[in-house]
């Protein structure tokens, strides 16, 4: 009986099923038109309260006595969205992933590739109505050893289709899901399953065996499901601990024979625990609801759309927030989504397999394409290196004027460059992090299609802003989410207010239905985070562009104080750096004992190299050449200029630097698990290199002339 149930909920309404699938295919083959206005004319009386600006529209903070300092989306500037316009039944993701299945069911859905006699070859395909049938196995199998509903499900393992499978179960019966991130180290995972109260953990063999070597200490864990295991070989533990392991195969038999009716969850449930790494002390638990993450996908899809023909590459992190939202929103629209093989430097293979018509990604590996594809242009010399720079400033004169470049140019040059992505990139989004403007222009020349950057973080369930179709300005993260609306709050003592010329600044503050429901266990860090009114305060610092585009100029958190009492935004002034060639990572640091900030390099070694042999310096090993002082000068120097160039005030520029071969990683500490520096640990780290720093500073102070 509770089969029949189940099947009769995802087939219910046949009619409107084939009504969905008539529409999704008629918005594939004549998508609908974007309009170039908002007209605010039908309901006069709000639209006093409006006033669009480009893609924003700016209101009152406070009806009648607030300042007009709140923008929201001119998609959207009287109604923060909180459903999909098309469906707005769907409250949940379970909603969400049902509306999907029915509209979508024999579609291609999750892919992966097949390894045949130790070659990999093809992807082979699961369904939208495959994984239906897998996500009701798995959540029955979870009830049938009486996980109970509300309980916190551990993911531990990187993207695979059985993580969003598992997500789904989740979603259709009421379990909170807590992904725990393969890079966070054994002392975070202990403390995240504690935390939460992690009852079941679906793992692989790999992470099996770290899980084993301190499941004595998460005496919460109730069992253990492995992705990949072998029934036959399942390790036992400790009798005392009453942890069960079995293998996913098994729990998904155990399902299919004890199938359960589905229990769905509220709008207002939680649907996840997302624990972000901090530069300091332990991880925080940001809890996002179910109608947290639709309403940002919802808000979304007002300004980036997605057809049934797309085809997804999944490799970025399912443990963070982007590729987590990236793939709800995908879902609604019956889009294929491929994994890659689990390992970063197969995969330019995965996606000339795959052939993607959607690439997420980050900076960091946009920029390794862009240095490779530049150093390939510049080892082919001659004739092929004058055409691809013909070509290159060609297009770009073209799109500069608003002209379609000729297709001539794609033909002879970036066809080959295309094909590197699988050749059918429509569109390319980038996060995480700021993009350059060079690099982003690169991108949109070469490749062709959209490349759209946009800002957010775990505690808005993602995007914040994003740039719009369409808008050919670099250098910005576009306008407000339609589901969120956005305001500017003066910080003083950086100098930055709503009264700055040309433009607005300040700290970037978000209100609307996407902000998270708070830290885990945490009431007193959620309400330093979010304040009285419901506004989320960032500590982003940001400046409103002609046309209400959102840019990022700054950091608040992190700041410090010099000596003379000047404030420092490392951060800011360590991402102008980064241009130097011979900087892989730095680490810039200052106090308020000290007037002058010092610099640890991490250096980039066949760069450094290079430098060396031209200037015929012989030396050992790379550490060798880093203790050398005439490779400080000349990284100090060439940091020098760039800060010039950039416009660094005097007390920005690093006085003193360190070289150091060893790059900062998560191995020693010094990253976070999304590459930022862990300050703390790296002032620790190179204590005595900064001491030695400073030491010589005021020593070269003294010996100078007095005048």
């Amino acid at each position: 009986m509770a089969r029949q149930q189940q099947q009769r909920e995802e087939e219910r309404a046949p009619m409107g099923a084939a009504q969905r699938r008539l529409r999704a295919v008629s918005g594939h083959l004549q998508p609908p038109t974007e309009s170039g206005g908002v007209d605010l004319a039908a309901n006069p009386t709000a639209g006093e309260y409006a006033h669009v600006q480009g893609y924003s529209a700016v209101l009152p903070e406070k009806l009648q006595t607030g300042k007009w300092n709140v923008y929201r989306s001119a998609k959207s500037p009287l109604k923060l969205i909180n459903r999909f316009p098309d469906n707005p039944d769907i409250g949940t993701l379970h909603d969400n992933f049902v509306y999907a299945v029915e509209t979508f069911r024999d579609c291609r859905y999750l892919g992966t590739r097949v390894c045949v006699d130790g070659t990999v070859g093809d992807y082979k395909w699961m369904t939208y109505g495959e994984a239906s049938t897998s996500r009701t196995a798995i959540g029955s199998g979870l009830i049938y050893h009486g996980i109970p509903e509300g309980a916190r499900i551990g993911l531990y393992f990187i993207n695979r289709p059985e993580w969003t499978i598992v997500d789904h179960a989740c979603a259709a019966y009421s379990y909170v899901s807590v992904p725990l991130y393969d890079t966070l180290g054994p002392d975070a995972v202990q403390f995240i399953v504690n935390h939460a109260t992690v009852q079941a953990i679906f793992c692989v063999p790999q992470t099996l065996s770290t899980l084993l070597s301190f499941i004595t200490q998460m005496p919460c864990v109730r069992l253990i499901v492995v992705i990949g295991g072998d029934n036959a070989n399942m390790p036992s533990t400790p009798t005392a601990t009453g942890v069960e392991i079995i293998t996913y195969s098994r729990l998904l038999s155990q399902g299919k024979m004890s199938s359960q009716s589905f229990r769905p969850p509220k709008p207002e449930d939680i649907a996840t625990i997302c624990y972000t790494s901090g530069t300091t002390g332990t991880p925080k638990g940001v809890v996002l609801s179910h109608g947290n993450l639709i309403a940002n996908v919802a808000g979304s899809s007002l300004v980036i759309k997605f057809y049934p023909s797309d085809v997804y590459i999944s490799y970025l992190p399912l443990a963070h927030i982007y590729e987590r939202v990236n793939q709800v929103s995908v879902v609604h629209y019956g889009v294929a989504i491929g994994f890659y093989q689990g390992d970063n430097l197969k995969l330019m293979d995965d996606l000339a397999a795959l052939r993607p018509t959607v690439f997420p990604s980050v900076p960091r590996l946009y920029n390794r394409i862009y240095a490779a594809i530049t150093n390939a242009v510049k080892e082919s010399g001659g004739l092929k290196e004058r055409l691809f720079h013909a070509a290159y400033n060609a297009k770009r004169q073209a799109i500069i004027n608003g002209r379609n470049p000729s297709p001539m140019w794609d033909r002879l040059v970036f066809n080959k460059i295309k094909a590197r992505l699988g050749g059918r990139v429509r569109l390319m989004t980038s996060g995480a992090s700021p993009l350059s403007a060079d690099v982003m222009e690169f991108l949109r020349i070469c490749f062709g299609g959209e490349v759209l950057e946009g800002y957010g973080m775990t505690e808005t369930s993602c995007i914040i802003s994003a740039m719009n179709i369409g808008d050919r300005l670099i250098g910005h993260v576009g306008s407000p989410n339609p589901s969120c609306e956005i305001k500017l709050v003066d910080v003083p003592e950086m100098n930055y207010t709503s009264e700055d010329e040309p433009y607005p600044r300040g700290e970037i503050c978000v209100r609307g239905p996407t902000i998270f429901c708070g830290y885990y266990k945490d009431e007193i860090q959620t309400r330093e985070a979010v304040d009285e009114d419901g506004w989320l305060h960032t500590g982003d610092i940001g400046l409103w562009m002609p046309g209400g585009r959102l840019k990022i100029i700054d950091r608040k958190k992190n700041i410090f104080k010099l000596a003379q009492g000047e404030y420092i935004a490392p951060e800011k002034i360590e991402n102008v750096y980064a241009k130097c060639k011979f900087i892989a990572q730095s680490f810039i640091y200052g106090d308020s004992l000290n007037s002058s900030l010092v610099a640890v390099v991490a250096v980039e070694p066949d760069v450094l190299k290079a430098w060396a042999a031209s200037e015929g310096i012989q030396h050992e090993d790379l550490r060798q050449l880093c203790a050398d002082p005439r490779a400080r000068s000349a990284v100090l120097a060439e940091m020098d200029s760039i800060g010039k160039e950039a416009q660094l005030r005097g007390f920005e520029f690093a006085k003193a630097v360190t070289l150091v071969a060893e790059p900062f990683t998560l191995e020693n500490g010094l990253l976070t698990p999304t590459f930022k520096v862990k300050r703390p640990q790296a002032k620790a780290y190179f204590a005595k290199e900064i001491a030695d720093m400073y030491a010589q500073l005021r020593q070269a102070e003294q010996i100078k002339p007095k005048l």
